[in-house]
């Protein structure tokens, strides 16, 4: 078998194990086919899920059902006003050897998992929360000067009530641009909510099975960055993200008039590798433009603040994304 036949091979089997997990998960989740999919392409980029939506919309549930559908470990954390970050990472306890001495031992916190759910983060301070922002970025913790390795594969999703609810704190902006994705959950259709009273109060109870490892996952990541993007693809990605910055040469009049910071380069990165995990999924094996477009809302709509003008009227990310998606041009950086 040629090289180009494995790759082939490999890349079917990615949208089978895919599809699969997908599956397993739609066993208890009810459409949000969406959120399923981007929490799944994170998830496998090796990035993390901010979910925000009011409460009872299946949030919690999603994470819990995807930790069931791995084979990993997962903890989760409900965030509260008085939670502080030894809550979350742990701390040093003093413990007995069997000679009788005393020593200092690490106490591992939840945040030594695979798989955390970080449940209404935004309900607790931002000095908690701040608490994994070195987790997120480094895999990673210090405690007393040492550093403590996380285990791998490692996927922080978090949850958040709207920042107009009673008891939230905004999240900080650093730590904001750490979450791959940020994803809106939304009232499910009518006939959805059939389906959902069907699985919740009738007598059966669905619940999804084990069917990937975290190597699997792993592997899958890796295959990812395999996928070619060909140049001017590349600089249409870079192009979408200099339009966010409201003193670029390029940005979008959108931008301009209604944003403050644009995103970042964590957020091309992040475009990239969603774009290329879609090309995949389209069974394609180049990146095109639209995957670009179809990761823009998840990816940036968090990476940008907007000023007092975009505020005062009532403008969202998503839109000042739309108007420069429809603003930016195919070859906008062809002569830059």
């Amino acid at each position: 078998m040629s090289t180009d036949d494995q790759l082939k091979q490999q890349l079917d089997d990615f949208r089978k194990d895919f599809h699969k997990l997908r599956s397993e998960i739609s066993r208890v989740i009810v459409g949000q086919t969406e959120i399923l999919d981007d929490t799944l392409i994170s998830l496998i980029a090796g990035g993390h899920v901010l979910l925000e939506g009011v409460p009872g919309l299946g949030k919690t549930l999603t994470v819990r059902t995807l930790a069931d559908a791995l084979h990993l470990d997962f903890h989760r954390i409900q965030f509260t006003p008085d939670l502080m970050p030894a809550d979350l990472v742990g701390t040093q306890v003093i413990a007995e050897t069997a000679d009788g001495r005393k020593v200092f031992e690490f106490q591992k916190g939840p945040l030594f998992a695979n798989v955390l759910l970080a449940d209404e983060i935004n309900r607790a301070t931002p000095k908690t929360q701040s608490a994994l922002l070195e987790a997120m970025q480094e895999h990673s913790v210090t405690v007393a000067g040492v550093t403590h390795r996380l285990s791998e594969p490692f996927f922080v999703m978090a949850t958040q009530n709207p920042l107009e609810m009673e008891g939230t704190y905004p999240l900080p902006e650093a730590q904001l641009d750490r979450f791959f994705v940020k994803l809106l959950v939304k009232y499910p259709k009518v006939s959805d909510l059939e389906t959902i009273l069907d699985r919740t109060t009738e007598n059966f109870k669905p619940h999804a099975n084990a069917v990937l490892t975290g190597e699997r996952i792993l592997q899958m990541s890796q295959l990812s960055r395999l996928i070619p993007i060909a140049a001017d693809v590349r600089r249409y990605g870079i192009a979408l993200v200099v339009a966010t910055h409201p003193d670029h040469e390029l940005a979008s009049a959108a931008a301009k008039k209604y944003v403050r910071y644009g995103a970042s380069p964590r957020g091309l990165q992040a475009l990239i590798l969603g774009a290329k995990i879609r090309a995949i999924l389209d069974n394609r094996y180049h990146v095109a433009r639209d995957d670009l477009r179809t990761m823009a809302l998840p990816v940036l709509r968090h990476r940008m603040i907007l000023n007092f003008e975009g505020q005062a009227e009532g403008i969202s990310t998503d839109d000042v994304i739309r108007k420069l998606m429809a603003d930016v041009k195919e070859d906008a950086l062809t002569n830059v």
